[in-house]
């Protein structure tokens, strides 16, 4: 357990070392936080679950920090407004990574004296610092995209070995089935529990994910311009906000352009389609005459899939297009729209104390997307795992694959 926890607080480490100290200060929109204050925050998150009530004599770092650094635990206390992170000048980056040295020092010595006692605990807090990882890219590439000079010129791409997707369904039969977990082969979090029965019809499943080439299509084709596609808040979004294309498009003289964390790149047409809403999903699956997964029909067809696919670790940090036919990329390049609102499963117990928060208190207005990402820890993954944002969220690697 000392050498996962090395390896994820190293790994968020690395993840930053292409940023300045002037880069991990921004924050761009109150739903994103700045790079310095996830390396504080899961660094806080071990001091405050971990150090402070199970190492006898722990000294916090700075009383400050847990006012600082908290994110939604109100049951720990008061806490800096989410909005104006980025106004957080002070600590200096210097004084955050020395909090991270004091805290894995520290950890070190509660590893030795507890042994395996509070692993529970600490895997929790290693799959939290995960999920900041993740949200470490795509926070700071919302951040970024704002400035042209942060990215270098458009480069040729990666040549990575490609097919065209595969267009055609893959059949699954319906009945009682079960969906969740109760934790027993492994980690999950609470809101993937309990494993219960649930009835779920014949369907079928899109064998590859919407490509830049059928996004292209379904804005030409008035996609953005026709209300009839749209749920109504989506429209009323969509003007509100000027929608025409996917998140970090721009169109220049003859062709659209993606910002990758590589810098601009011409759309691949054979990519999946990433930096769309759920209401965009849901437009394009009614334009094409289908629609969205829901949750459960996702982990029936995902369940016997090797969890495999482009994930963080390969550094690439954008959708690649598809390199083999039949039921492919259910795991990573893009999280995927279902049309399953994120609520309790049947059963459902958050844990004691202050991580009853984890979870639990966001089970309202959210909807549910599975599969990770490219910008996703491959460790995180497993066929239960429900990822969930608001239905306007469009800074997170989504796209979507379609059902009938």
């Amino acid at each position: 357990m000392l050498n996962d926890y090395q390896q994820v607080r190293q790994q968020t480490l690395a993840l930053t070392e292409w940023l300045s100290a002037e880069d991990m200060i921004l924050q761009s929109m109150p739903d994103a936080s700045p790079t310095k204050w996830h390396l504080a925050h899961t660094t806080w998150f071990f001091e405050t679950f971990l150090l402070q009530p199970h190492l006898p004599g722990y000294r916090v770092f700075h009383p400050s920090y847990t006012y600082l650094f908290n994110s939604y635990y109100d049951t720990v206390g008061d806490r800096h407004p989410r909005p104006t992170r980025g106004l957080l000048s002070r600590p200096p980056l210097s004084e955050v990574l020395a909090y991270r040295e004091y805290v894995d020092s520290a950890m070190v010595k509660l590893f030795e004296q507890a042994g395996d006692k509070h692993n529970d605990d600490v895997t929790i807090g290693l799959h939290h610092e995960m999920q900041h990882q993740e949200l470490i890219l795509t926070d700071i590439k919302h951040a970024l995209s704002f400035n042209d000079y942060a990215f270098p010129e458009p480069a040729p791409a990666e040549q990575l070995p490609a097919s065209q997707p595969d267009r055609e369904f893959t059949a699954f039969k319906g009945g009682l089935t079960t969906i969740g977990t109760n934790a027993e082969s492994g980690f999950a979090y609470d809101c993937e529990q309990p494993e219960h029965k649930v009835y779920v019809p014949d369907f079928s499943l899109r064998n590859s994910l919407i490509t830049n080439q059928e996004w292209l299509e379904f804005m030409a084709d008035g996609g953005y311009e026709r209300p009839k596609l749209w749920l109504s808040d989506g429209w009323a979004r969509c003007q509100r906000e000027h929608w025409q294309a996917p998140l970090y498009w721009r169109q220049t003289e003859d062709h659209w352009q993606a910002l990758t964390l590589h810098g601009y790149q011409q759309v691949d047409p054979l990519q999946p389609v990433c930096h769309i809403s759920y209401y965009e999903a849901d437009a394009f699956a009614r334009w094409a005459g289908y629609r969205l997964p829901t949750e459960m029909e996702w982990e029936v067809a995902a369940r016997n899939q090797t969890i495999d696919g482009n994930f963080s670790g390969s550094g690439r940090w954008h959708p690649q297009a598809p390199a083999e036919k039949g039921l492919t990329q259910l795991y990573g390049d893009v999280w995927e729209w279902t049309q399953s609102p994120f609520l309790p499963y049947h059963g459902f117990q958050p844990p004691g104390g202050a991580l009853a928060e984890y979870n639990g208190k966001f089970m309202a207005n959210q909807w549910v997307l599975r599969g990770g990402s490219c910008a996703t820890a491959k460790a995180q993954l497993r066929p239960t795992y429900r990822n969930f944002f608001y239905a306007h969220q469009r800074w997170q690697f989504s796209g979507l694959r379609l059902a009938r």
